[in-house]
């Protein structure tokens, strides 16, 4: 078998293919054969460098694949083998508030699945909606349990308000199609008319080009009454978020990808009245519900162009240009 070896801060020609043993699955283990991985920031942050979890030396990257499960440890049903499935990012996570004691991720402190062959917790597993393929149920652990947890987290988004997504990136895309398979109405923002067009194709209500309207939270509570009951805030920009957001409406903070820091005035925090939830992805049972509401509405992430697995570092390359929108996968 052949696997994808990488130092943190190595940058992406850090990544090394090798060969190894076929590894055996211990007790609680399944052996699985990774037929798909899909890219995040996160793996972006890893190659740099700075990501804010640690990561071990010489770790098999990437946090997000599927495959089928070709043996099992003692202790795991046999008949298990042959299942399609997903892994979660934090295999210990089941249900809950995140704590440190699931701090142990896949691509992290723990090897990923840039691998033909990975030995994985069972616990840790989900099954693949039966109507995705490898390459779809790759694209979900992360960004599309992440964009679920934002969405269904709190009080839970109800059928008739308003969500607000940021840009073009994997989980902005997949918040979208929750929303509206939850009923909500959706304003997405973005940097260029193209991309405002491919947005309106997916269903989003209204785009705003941040670049034709940098007010774009005024733009916001013009088409709302008093503002977004949720924002979906995928780059870091609180300020601009809370701006945007109704009274007593619901912050997600997924991430801070525009690379500037927007210091966060506590008079804003007390005029918006507004909650600020940081996300850490999610746990097994929202991946689990997630793929009930992908099933019953028979969604289809979004995949903007496949690699081989040959091809890993151009796919890393690609995904690093800024140019995808939707998911970049590497097929195995």
């Amino acid at each position: 078998m052949r696997s994808y070896h990488v130092d943190s801060g190595a940058g992406i020609e850090g990544l090394a293919l090798r060969e190894h043993a076929t590894p055996e699955p211990g007790p609680g283990q399944v052996l699985l054969a990774v037929r798909a991985v899909s890219l995040n920031y996160r793996e972006l942050m890893v190659l740099r460098g700075d990501y804010v979890l640690p990561v071990k030396p010489d770790v098999v990257p990437v946090s997000d694949g599927a495959g089928d499960v070709v043996a099992v440890g003692a202790g795991v049903d046999p008949s298990l083998v042959g299942a399609r499935v997903a892994a979660t990012m934090f295999p210990s996570w089941q249900d809950g508030p995140f704590g440190v004691e699931h701090l142990p991720q896949l691509g992290g402190s723990l090897d990923g699945l840039l691998t033909e062959l990975a030995v994985v917790d069972e616990r840790g597993l989900v099954p693949v909606p039966a109507h995705l393929s490898y390459e779809e149920a790759a694209t979900l652990p992360c960004a599309a349990v992440t964009a679920w947890n934002a969405l269904t987290g709190g009080d839970g988004l109800q059928a008739g308000q308003t969500v607000v997504v940021q840009g073009s990136g994997g989980v902005s895309l997949f918040a979208l199609q929750f929303a509206k398979a939850h009923g909500a109405r959706v304003i997405a923002t973005t940097s260029s008319p193209a991309k405002a067009a491919r947005l309106a194709d997916l269903g989003a209500d209204e785009v705003i080009d941040y670049r034709a309207e940098p007010d774009w939270p005024a733009r916001v509570k013009a088409l709302t009454d008093g503002g977004a009951d949720r924002v979906i805030d995928v780059a870091g920009v609180l300020d601009q978020s809370l701006a945007a957001v109704r009274v007593a409406g619901h912050v997600a903070c997924v991430g801070f990808i525009s690379g500037t820091a927007h210091p966060l005035d506590p008079r804003l925090l007390f005029a918006a009245g507004a909650t600020i939830r940081p996300i850490a992805v999610g746990h097994r049972a929202h991946f689990r519900a997630m793929n009930k509401a992908i099933e019953a509405n028979s969604l289809h992430p979004l995949i903007d162009r496949t690699f081989r697995f040959d091809d890993a570092p151009e796919a890393f390359r690609y995904y690093a240009s800024g140019e995808a929108f939707g998911k970049v996968v590497i097929t195995i």
